[in-house]
């Protein structure tokens, strides 16, 4: 297992979303080791999200992301990020951007930003009678305790610490998975402080959302994506932004599976505040094929 020190995570994550401008609507982003032998999809969604918000106004935000996952890309080399101003309107504009490595794309991502204002205002209720963040234990210290049977291709991205802090409300036994009905909780925020840009914190949360989804899909089938014969990826991910909130405060990811077909997963998402705020909802599409059979 590797040594990670002293490292910042959450520092590096945040100087890897400002990217590099290197001309007009062209960015090179940088990636994290996280113990991943591919790029990992959240990362992309927040670096994308990054190179289409630098070509807008800074009163204009983003509300919607559409992106589809084509290709698994490799962490040890940059990715260019090509951002095509698709429309500037007088309330909304509209971007389209796609990742770039070797000449390839890997992603591409459509996303909307609206001017502040006005409107009506309704939301769903946050799940009730759930237990706090406070004396659930994260994902990683559940790790640690059981990391001699993680499997190894998996064991340095289970044990590397993350700049995003996850604990279950109801975690399933990786191991030996119960079938459950396909619901998940988990409360997450950013491990640290964070700068007061609200940009940042919505890059933030497009990273953080890509975590948890597919396996939220696995659950009804008692297959986990820690068992060798499953693969698992996410394919597609759409994402809506209702309120404001901050990335270091905690958040409850409300997460249900309506169906699985055809080797892949759907999964949605809603992220609330502590005090019940919906700021966003997700939806996800991931491969979840078995390639030892269904038997």
């Amino acid at each position: 297992m590797k040594n990670h020190g002293d490292r910042d995570f959450l520092g590096e994550l945040i100087q890897l979303l400002k990217l590099e401008k290197i001309e007009e609507n062209l960015f090179r982003g940088q990636s994290q080791d996280l113990g991943f032998a591919a790029l990992f999809g959240g990362q992309v969604l927040g670096q994308a999200l990054s190179a289409a918000s630098q070509t807008v106004p800074d009163e204009r935000r983003v509300h919607s992301l559409h992106a589809y996952f084509m290709l698994p890309g490799d962490a040890r080399l940059p990715i260019v990020y090509q951002v095509d101003r698709i429309r500037d309107g007088t309330s909304f504009t509209t971007r389209h951007v796609v990742a770039i490595q070797k000449g390839r794309a890997l992603f591409s991502m459509s996303a909307s930003f609206q001017v502040a204002e006005p409107g009506y205002d309704h939301q769903d209720r946050m799940p009730p009678d759930l237990p706090p963040p406070e004396g659930l234990e994260s994902d990683l210290e559940m790790a640690r305790q059981v990391s001699e049977r993680i499997p190894p291709h998996i064991r340095d991205r289970i044990l590397c610490p993350r700049p995003i802090e996850i604990r279950q409300v109801n975690p399933n036994n990786p191991f030996a998975p119960e079938r459950r009905e396909p619901r998940r909780f988990a409360w997450f925020r950013a491990k640290g402080s964070v700068p007061d840009d609200p940009a940042l914190h919505r890059y933030l949360l497009a990273y953080a959302s890509d975590f948890g989804l597919v396996a939220t899909s696995l659950y009804p089938h008692g297959r986990s994506y820690w068992q060798p014969t499953m693969q698992v990826a996410s394919l597609d991910h759409a994402m809506w932004f209702h309120r404001d909130f901050r990335i270091n405060d905690w958040l409850l990811y409300a997460m249900e599976s309506p169906t699985a077909a055809g080797a892949r997963g759907l999964s949605f998402g809603r992220i609330f505040t502590r005090d019940g705020s919906l700021v966003a909802v997700v939806a996800q599409e991931g491969l979840i094929r078995d390639r030892a059979g269904l038997g």
